[in-house]
């Protein structure tokens, strides 16, 4: 019985883990690498129109798999505290229609990209679009945050990823929540907090991913039968 606990929690832990790394990798290209590249302006975009589509491919990759995870992470953290477990997925879910209804910002600024027109009000056009993208992302960064602190709880409780990485999880979501308060208050966002502040979110889902796809998910300290539902 136990053994068969222990292999379907390594199981599913991978299978979380498996679909953690497609928004990892997929965040990484839609929110780092192509806004790097294809700059703000209706004209540097252009100079990198096909960059410009991969990365809202990318981003609606993210979306898809994000609404998966939680529910992978639920199969493997229910019967440590369901109502904790349900919160992650219902914090996380929530982020997805307000990420769908972002990247729409960005498909009306691809649209400017295709058109013929490049004059100052379809470069004004592009600048509002995608600073509406922006807004919009950040409210969805909330939530990025806020499932963390029950998914890092559960992890800190069942120990069923190391401790550590629970510990970073939690920071991490405390670090979202502040950066989306703080970036209200003028000068915020300049301030060397507002630059580190998701760091651990980073550090303990870069992390977590990894650690689930190599080893799954241990019994920790809840050697229980463990719930399908």
């Amino acid at each position: 019985m136990m053994q068969d606990i222990a292999s379907r929690l390594r199981r599913d832990g991978r299978v979380a883990g498996a679909l953690y790394l497609v928004v990892v990798l997929a965040g990484m290209v839609c929110l780092a690498y192509v806004p790097s590249r294809t700059g703000a302006t209706l004209a540097e975009a252009a100079a990198h129109a096909d960059l410009f589509r991969a990365g809202i491919a990318a981003f609606l990759m993210m979306q898809i798999a994000f609404l998966l995870v939680p529910l992978a992470l639920y199969r493997v953290l229910a019967d440590v505290d369901r109502r904790a477990a349900v919160l992650m997925v219902a914090l996380a879910a929530v982020s997805v229609p307000i990420g769908l209804a972002a990247v729409t910002h960005r498909l009306e600024a691809l649209t400017l990209l295709q058109g013929a027109d490049a004059g100052e009000a379809a470069q004004a056009a592009f600048a509002v679009s995608i600073q509406r993208y922006g807004y919009g992302l950040r409210i969805a960064s909330l939530f990025w945050g806020l499932w963390l602190l029950p998914f890092g709880w559960l992890v800190l409780r069942s120990a069923r990823l190391p401790r550590l990485l629970g510990l970073l999880l939690v920071l991490g979501g405390i670090g979202y929540v502040v950066k989306v308060f703080g970036g209200l208050v003028p000068g915020f966002a300049d301030s060397a907090f507002a630059q580190y502040a998701t760091l651990p979110a980073a550090l303990g889902e870069i992390g977590s991913c990894l650690w689930l796809l190599a080893f799954g998910a241990r019994q920790g300290r809840m050697a229980a039968p463990v719930s399908r539902s």
